[in-house]
């Protein structure tokens, strides 16, 4: 049986704040299989970005499980780790915060290579840029160009070809298109899906976006204050969502066609609940239309209503039984 090359069992990211701990990250567990992209959506502040960078430990998580390649990288020291992250790379949201701006192109494309003393040969080095540059759909006329010099879509490129520059295996794209324009977004993507096919990488894509997310994506986590409520298949989750939750993120996209400019949008009503120091029980309960009294008292635990179908909502389940 194919192995995952990447498994999260129980994380936790707590964050200690003044009130006390906010639970950033609460349970997770997850795997992602080598040449496949996991999709994880949900609205701001539910952990998205913090999964991610938790998953490469460029914040350390508090306790659980995160294994690449079978091989459990939170007990790794800083030499260790070292290694195993020119396998595992993330591309950033903001393609200009995330950019030296007194570097050209081709210094930055660079930055990488030279740091990890990949090659040091400078002919050498200028030759794997302009390969990378040419990969990346980067014109060689804007090699000594600066950042604030280039559109949203080239400095994205510089970012992803830094994350390809040490041929890595793994990367989280930290919603990498969604400071960019609905047109260069298209091509983003686009640019993200050849290279996976060619290079074959493997990608944990973050993003708010449930149509980019459906573009991309073979399997798909969403998340809620910390917790997955449902994972899915991609083409399972928007045919078949169960969680509340699910559902109205769906019924929210937008459909370009004048024939549902009548359908009704399960809207979510209620405050969303303080992360911090989060009570027992299911944490969407105060904005669910089924809330129940069992509500008060489920923990986030996932129940396969399908193969591969996970569901963190019984009272859901049970619904979705009943009508098969």
């Amino acid at each position: 049986m194919k192995q995952p090359i990447i498994e999260i069992e129980h994380l936790k990211k707590y964050f200690p704040v003044k009130e006390g701990k906010l639970h950033a990250l609460d349970d997770i567990s997850l795997s992602i299989f080598e040449g496949q992209t996991l999709g994880v959506v949900g609205e701001s502040g539910c952990g998205k970005s913090t999964l991610g960078r938790t998953l490469l430990r460029l914040v350390e998580p508090t306790d659980g499980i995160i294994r690449y390649d079978g091989r459990d990288i939170t007990k790794l020291n800083r030499k260790e780790l070292a290694d195993v992250r020119r396998d595992m790379q993330i591309i950033f949201q903001d393609p200009y915060a995330s950019l030296n701006p007194r570097m050209t192109v081709k210094e930055l494309i660079a930055e990488p290579l030279i740091v990890n003393k990949i090659i040091s040969n400078k002919k050498e080095l200028m030759k794997e840029v302009d390969r990378l540059m040419a990969l990346v759909g980067l014109s060689q006329r804007l090699s000594m160009a600066y950042p604030h010099e280039l559109d949203g879509g080239r400095r994205q490129r510089i970012g992803i070809a830094r994350a390809i520059a040490m041929k890595p295996r793994f990367i989280v794209c930290d919603e990498p298109v969604s400071a960019l324009d609905v047109s260069i977004q298209a091509q983003i993507l686009n640019l993200l899906m050849d290279l996976q096919a060619e290079l074959s990488l493997t990608y944990l894509f973050i993003t708010h976006d449930l149509s980019v997310v459906r573009h991309i994506s073979t399997n798909i986590a969403v998340m809620y204050l910390g917790q997955c409520v449902e994972m899915a298949p991609s083409k399972v989750l928007f045919k078949n969502p169960v969680h509340p939750y699910t559902k109205a993120l769906l019924s929210a996209i937008p459909i370009p066609s004048s024939s549902m400019r009548h359908k009704a949008i399960e809207t979510v009503k209620g405050e969303v609940v303080s992360p911090i120091n989060p009570l027992p029980g299911c944490r969407f309960a105060q904005r669910c239309p089924g809330c129940g009294e069992q509500c008060a008292h489920y923990e986030s635990e996932l129940i396969e209503v399908e193969p591969k179908h996970f569901v963190a909502c019984p009272s859901a389940v049970k619904a979705y039984m009943a009508q098969k």
